[in-house]
């Protein structure tokens, strides 16, 4: 049987990962962190984009257009929240109405469907918050939100339940071409074997790149910072609020998330280091008083969290997408906005490219759905009821903010690819993403996994980062 490996476990791994699995092979997912969806994922907009932005011919607007249309069956197969809410792009000054005018005219030409020029009366009947120094807007009834982090996990449990082999804290360090394929050396020592190698590793795709490719990558990694609003203010807007793009992005939005929080973000700034995930000042304020050009009625007191993401900028321009000068080698590289809505269809694209490279057969016992952690928040008290019989764990209530039982974190933890971090369970039950932001419910989260793992509690660790979050102190 033919071995494939996928190095890296964000979004765009997984589903190459999930897409692979079709076929009859081998496919392992090698992951630098102890956890799925760790990297750029964990802290992405979670905008599926309608497809106006990209430059037309490109592959990142291919991919968008293809993508998008397939979140509605998708989210339905997979299990994980997806609203298709609509975008605004907000224009400010009678000078920018041609540009507002040309990115219309692409959307067009892109294949956009129902995507509108609107005034400012007719954006305010839709948005009343938005704000009244607009001059027009472009509006597109196709663009979504998603849970980015949610979704990765879904396509990543579902590839391991048709059979993909993830191996976690497996950072790769090396590879070796050789005559019946590749061997891939990661930092604890370990070898593995393939006959094909899928790079899918972010921000440090360009490094596995160039560990053996003539033609070298480079991604520069462009910070994101964000601010994250109380549910309280879920009333602001139910669409997404663009600004008018630059040629670092797409600037600060204001968007509602799938679970009823309002995101504003992110900034674009260029840095050296791909680890660097610091907030700033300087950033936020950005964000606070960008964010208030288009929603004045934003408030920094209803601010439950801030945090920061790491983009792969590629100096290419666009997707890098193919097998490499060496074969057998495979790029899956600067995956930027519009990746996550790409995601999908790059997916799909890469498995059938790779199946015809190697001549696989497809399965015949492919399992193409999966079934989410049920969400007790969600249920109606007949719901609760049933569930709570089934199994008490569901009857008590761990997180009061997210309102997340005891049964959601004990899924989280057993399910394929289970949580082992703290970070890992609220990814996967909002345990901790509230408003108190964990400060009644982390200790509780911590003796259950403990438990559920069979670990010393001070042993427990917040993220991938591997720092621990309880010390022992010992008397001298």
């Amino acid at each position: 049987m033919k071995k494939i490996i996928v190095i890296g476990g964000g979004v765009i791994g997984c589903s190459v990962a999930r897409e692979l699995c079709r076929y009859e092979a081998e496919v392992t997912v090698l992951e630098r962190f102890n956890d799925v969806s760790s990297g750029t994922t964990k802290a992405n907009s979670g905008i599926v984009h309608a497809g106006f932005d990209a430059a037309t011919g490109t592959l990142k607007a291919k991919f968008n257009m293809l993508g998008n249309a397939m979140f509605d069956k998708l989210s339905k197969e997979l299990d994980f929240p997806f609203k298709r809410n609509g975008a605004f792009v907000l224009c400010f000054d009678k000078e920018d109405l041609p540009a507002l005018r040309e990115l219309y005219d692409r959307g067009v030409r892109n294949g956009v469907e129902d995507i509108f020029l609107l005034t400012p009366d007719e954006v305010h009947a839709i948005e009343p918050a938005i704000t009244d120094n607009i001059v027009g807007a472009l509006y597109a009834k196709t663009s979504g939100i998603v849970s980015p982090y949610e979704m990765a996990i879904a396509y990543a449990e579902n590839a391991a339940v048709n059979g993909c082999n993830f191996l976690l804290n497996k950072k790769v360090v090396g590879l070796e071409q050789n005559d019946g394929g590749w061997e891939v050396k990661t930092e604890d020592g370990s070898v593995y074997c393939a006959d094909i190698v899928i790079n899918c590793a972010g921000v440090h795709a360009d490094e596995i790149n160039n560990l053996v490719c003539d033609k070298k990558l480079t991604i520069i990694p462009r910070k994101g910072e964000y601010m994250l609003y109380d549910k309280t203010c879920g009333y602001l807007t139910s669409t997404t609020i663009f600004q008018m793009p630059s040629k670092m992005g797409k600037g600060i939005l204001v968007a509602p998330t799938t679970h009823g929080n309002i995101i504003t973000g992110p900034t674009a700034k260029d840095v050296d280091n791909k680890e660097d995930l610091y907030t700033t000042v300087d950033g936020l304020n950005e964000v606070y008083d960008k964010a208030r050009k288009s929603v004045p009625s934003l408030n920094k007191k209803f601010v439950i969290t801030q945090f920061s993401g790491i983009r792969a900028h590629c100096t290419e321009g666009d997707f890098v997408i193919g097998e490499s000068d060496k074969k057998g080698f495979y790029n899956v590289a600067g995956i930027e906005s519009p990746g996550l809505t790409s995601a999908p269809a790059i997916a799909v694209y890469v498995a059938e490219d790779i199946a015809s490279m190697l001549a696989l057969k497809k399965k015949k016992s492919f399992v193409s759905k999966r079934k989410a952690i049920p969400h007790f928040a969600m249920m109606s008290d007949s719901e609760r009821e049933k569930l709570i019989k089934e199994n008490p764990l569901y009857g008590k209530v761990i997180c009061r903010c997210e309102v997340v039982t005891e049964g959601e974190i004990v899924d989280a933890i057993n399910r394929p690819i289970g949580a082992t971090t703290v970070d890992g369970v609220k990814r996967r039950t909002r345990a901790g993403m509230g408003r108190c932001q964990s400060g009644f419910c982390l200790e509780r989260v911590m003796e259950i996994l403990a438990r559920e793992l069979g670990v010393d509690f001070e042993t427990v660790v917040k993220n991938e980062s591997g720092k621990y979050i309880v010390y022992r102190k010992e008397k001298k």
